[in-house]
C-alpha cells in the first residue's frame, strides 16, 4: 500500500531503522568534473592493474546510465570503526575494514530492504542499490549528498563520525528533498600526506594505486616481493595509516554493528599463527570476510615477507 507524507523523511527514517549511521540525498545528474578527474587519473596509469577503472567511465559519472530515469541519489554510511585493534609489534596487521563480515554483503542486504521500502512508499518507484563493486562514483555522490567531503587522502570524512565508514548507494526515479553538498574542512592540514609510508597521496585528493599499500595487498594479484615488504608498514591487507592520523577521527566512535566485530581467534593470532596459517584455516576463518577475495598462496607469501621485516624491526606500527 502506498504511503502518503514526506517520502524523503520516511526514507531517511527507514535508513536509520536499518542501521545506517548516515543518510543523505542528492539530485541525479552527470558528474562532469569528477569524470574529468577520473579520466586524467587513468591516463597517468594511476589505476595500476585495475583495468576495470578505465572502462565505463561515462557510466560511472552518469547515474542515468545505470538506472534510466534516475532523479535522486540516496547515499548511506555504515560505521565500522573499533578500538579493539589487531596486530602490532611482530604481528602483521589487517586494515580495520577487514575485521568482520564482508561489507558488500552487509550493506547490500540493508540496501535491498531500503529499495523494497521505497517501492512501498510509491508504487511507481523503481530503484536500485549499489555497493563499491559497481561502476558508480560513490565518494563524489556522498559529497554531493552532504555525507562528507573527500579528504586529501581521497577517503570521505564526516564531521561527526570521522572517516571509518562504508558507503552504499540507492538510485531512484523519485524526486526527493536534497541535502546541501558537504564543505571541505581539511584546510591546510596535510598529516595524511606526511604519514603515508609510500608517498601515494597526490595533490588533488587522489591516490596513486601503483604505490598504495591497500592496492598492493588487496587488488594486486601477485605477491609483494621481499624487497618491497618493508614499505608495507606491517600491513598484510589494506592500510589505515592516513586515516589513523586524521584529526577528524578523534571523534570516531566504535560501531554498533556485530557483523564488523573481529573474531577473538583472529585477534589473538601470533606471528607464528599467521606464518603457519593453513589453507583450510584460511578458508574457515575468512570465508565470509573481505579476505575471501584473496588467493591463499599470494596472501601467505605477503604474510611471510612482511613478517620477516617485522622481526628485524619489531613494533614498527606501535
Amino acid at each position: 500500500m502506498e504511503i502518503s507524507g514526506n517520502k524523503t523523511e520516511y526514507i531517511k527514517d527507514k535508513a536509520r531503522e536499518l542501521g545506517f549511521d548516515l543518510c543523505g540525498i542528492a539530485p541525479a545528474g552527470p558528474l562532469k568534473y569528477n569524470e574529468e578527474i577520473l579520466r586524467n587519473w587513468v591516463s597517468k596509469g594511476m589505476n595500476a592493474a585495475m583495468e576495470y577503472m578505465a572502462r565505463d567511465i561515462e557510466k560511472r559519472a552518469d547515474p542515468s546510465k545505470l538506472l534510466p530515469g534516475a532523479k535522486s541519489v540516496i547515499v548511506t554510511g555504515l560505521n565500522y570503526y573499533t578500538e579493539k585493534k589487531q596486530g602490532g609489534g611482530d604481528i602483521p596487521s589487517l586494515s580495520i575494514y577487514a575485521y568482520g563480515k564482508d561489507y558488500h554483503e552487509v550493506i547490500m542486504e540493508r540496501l535491498n530492504k531500503l529499495v523494497e521500502y521505497i517501492g512501498q512508499l510509491d508504487k511507481d518507484a523503481f530503484s536500485r542499490g549499489f555497493v563499491d563493486s559497481s561502476p558508480i562514483l560513490e565518494k563524489a555522490w556522498a559529497s554531493r549528498a552532504g555525507i562528507g567531503w573527500q579528504g586529501k587522502h581521497s577517503v570521505l570524512i564526516n564531521n561527526k563520525i570521522g572517516s571509518f565508514f562504508f558507503l552504499g548507494i540507492v538510485l531512484t526515479n523519485l524526486e526527493l528533498d536534497y541535502d546541501q553538498p558537504a564543505r571541505d574542512n581539511c584546510g591546510s592540514c596535510h598529516l595524511c600526506i606526511d604519514a603515508c609510508p609510500v608517498s601515494a597521496i597526490n595533490d588533488n585528493n587522489t591516490i596513486d594505486a601503483r604505490k598504495c599499500i591497500a592496492y598492493l595487498t588487496i587488488n594486486n594479484k601477485a605477491p609483494v616481493d621481499e624487497a618491497d615488504a618493508a614499505k608495507l608498514d606491517g600491513m598484510i591487507i589494506g592500510c589505515d595509516r592516513c586515516q589513523e592520523v586524521c584529526p577528524w577521527n578523534r571523534k570516531a566512535l566504535p560501531h554498533g554493528h556485530p557483523e564488523f566485530d573481529i573474531p577473538d581467534e583472529i585477534r589473538r593470532m601470533s606471528a607464528n599463527d599467521w606464518l603457519n596459517l593453513s589453507k583450510e584455516d584460511f578458508i574457515r576463518l575468512f570465508a565470509s570476510s573481505p579476505l575471501k577475495q584473496r588467493k591463499y598462496d599470494v596472501f601467505i607469501k605477503n604474510v611471510t615477507n612482511v613478517t620477516k621485516f617485522l622481526k628485524v624491526n619489531p613494533g614498527c606500527r606501535q
